[in-house]
């Protein structure tokens, strides 16, 4: 991806007053592990890392007291088995830490190696222990954001795009039938390799946070993993961590609908380490090449020499506090399923457990989303200054966040799947052609991504009239 002069030059820093907290959120042994169809075991067996909730909270230098932070928490999670478990979660936490809907971030990191997020259920072996992790969930997310908000200080928060290239493309054609797609890497097709690296720094010139959002599924362990893991998101924080002095990482995951890691599908622990420290080296090497927070490099003037030398210069930039959240509602077309009921006699008649998990999901799907041909999906959206975030509950493809990037190239454009809940995939219109998980598993109808896309690029464009027209 090519980025603006604007950009490489440098754009001014957001100011704010910053709290950063983490909260450990790893479930006992012995709990209900089973989130793979071709899994022959159900519980977890060890730990291969602490699974974590990282916070950070992001208040205004100029509001008054009675004004809300906006708080943004990842948390080492798969989703949510049913979109309105989390919605009534989400009912409560905002009535305890008095926050409005559109402050609220809850972010996933999406590892395949993690608690179902669902009800206790006794008929499951280690089912009965879901409960009280859903109940000690909410209570850290809680404790988390009380710990971020009771240790602010005053910062500036800077963005570069950098590139990995952990993430490959997955969808793989058949050898034997061009319209059968399977997930799994494909060497013959690129994948986006943007990174975007946010920068919390202090006015002390203290390293204070680090924001990385970039796609790739945490699909490295699988059916054959025994262990509770947040995949290769622990090694990335370990390995950024240490090289900027405990400075918490938060891990965002993109529009990740068709990219992974090209090795995976794996029960050996040794290879989430490797992606994730992958993902830190490059993580630190975009650090390394930001800019001084809230400057411009410019050219000074000509030295002579045996050559003109051109000689630049940083230039310090006074930081915006600007900040916009919103939340849009798009209508998407609905596919005809089944009603929840026919699904769940469905999934009883099936002779296979893999088909049974596939029609269970599809039923928690079903019920949320009602009998209707069409369901407003929610986007949220967050302005930071120069800054636009943008989350969905869906898993969108990476064409989400390249055509944002394309139409806004002097902004820094961060797009965030499996914000706020988790629903379904969101896949190009070419894809609906073909025999495709992505496709199959979703309730949305052909050209729902392309609908999102476009009405996210008017919001967006909306947005930025609105703050332009401030300034």
């Amino acid at each position: 991806m090519a980025h603006s002069t604007v950009l490489n030059r440098g754009v001014p820093g957001f100011a704010a007053k910053f709290g950063s907290a983490r909260v450990d959120i790893t479930p006992p042994i012995g709990i209900y592990l089973r989130n793979w169809g071709a899994a022959k075991h159900d519980k977890a067996e060890s730990v291969h890392r602490p699974l974590y909730l990282t916070a950070l909270t992001i208040s205004s230098i100029n509001d008054s007291a009675e004004s809300s932070p906006l708080v943004l928490i990842s948390g080492d999670l798969g989703w949510w088995r049913s979109a309105s478990l989390f919605e009534a979660m989400r009912d409560r936490l905002l009535e305890q830490l008095k926050l409005p809907k559109e402050s609220f971030w809850f972010a996933m990191t999406h590892s395949h190696a993690t608690v179902p997020l669902q009800p206790a259920n006794p008929e499951l072996p280690g089912g009965e222990l879901l409960g009280d992790y859903l109940d000690l969930l909410e209570k850290k997310i809680i404790e988390v954001v009380h710990q971020a908000l009771s240790n602010t200080t005053e910062g500036i928060l800077d963005w570069h795009y950098g590139k990995c290239l952990l993430a490959k493309a997955r969808d793989l054609p058949d050898p034997q039938d061009a319209d059968q797609i399977n997930c799994g890497f494909n060497p013959d097709a690129e994948a986006d390799e943007t990174l975007l690296v946010g920068r919390v720094t202090g006015r002390d010139g203290r390293h204070l946070a680090t924001l990385i959002n970039y796609a790739c599924h945490p699909t490295t362990l699988a059916w054959e993993n025994r262990a509770i893991s947040p995949d290769f998101i622990g090694a990335m924080q370990e390995t950024i961590e240490t090289a900027t002095d405990g400075a918490l990482s938060l891990f965002l995951i993109g529009a990740a609908g068709e990219v992974s890691p090209r090795e995976q599908y794996t029960a050996d622990l040794e290879i989430p380490d490797r992606h994730g420290r992958q993902l830190g080296y490059a993580v630190l090497a975009t650090l390394a090449d930001m800019h001084p927070p809230s400057s411009r490099y410019e050219f000074d003037h000509i030295e002579p020499s045996g050559a003109p030398l051109a000689v630049w210069k940083y230039k310090s930039l006074a930081p915006r506090t600007d900040q916009q959240t919103a939340l849009q509602n798009v209508p998407l077309e609905l596919k005809n399923w089944p009603l929840a009921e026919e699904l769940a006699a469905e999934a009883e008649a099936a002779p296979d457990r893999f088909q049974q998990e596939r029609l269970y999901r599809k039923r928690e799907i079903r019920l949320y989303l009602g009998d209707d041909d069409q369901w407003d999906l929610p986007v949220w959206y967050w302005q930071l200054g120069e800054t636009i975030l943008i989350g969905t509950m869906t898993e969108a493809y990476t064409l989400f966040q390249q055509e944002l990037r394309r139409k806004f190239p002097d902004r820094h454009i961060a797009c965030l799947n499996l914000l706020n809940g988790s629903i379904g995939y969101l896949a190009p219109e070419k894809r609906y052609r073909q025999n495709i998980y992505q496709v199959w598993q979703s309730p949305f109808g052909c050209g729902s991504l392309e609908r999102l896309v476009e009405s996210s690029k008017d919001f967006v464009q909306s947005m930025i009239a609105a703050d332009s027209a401030v300034k």
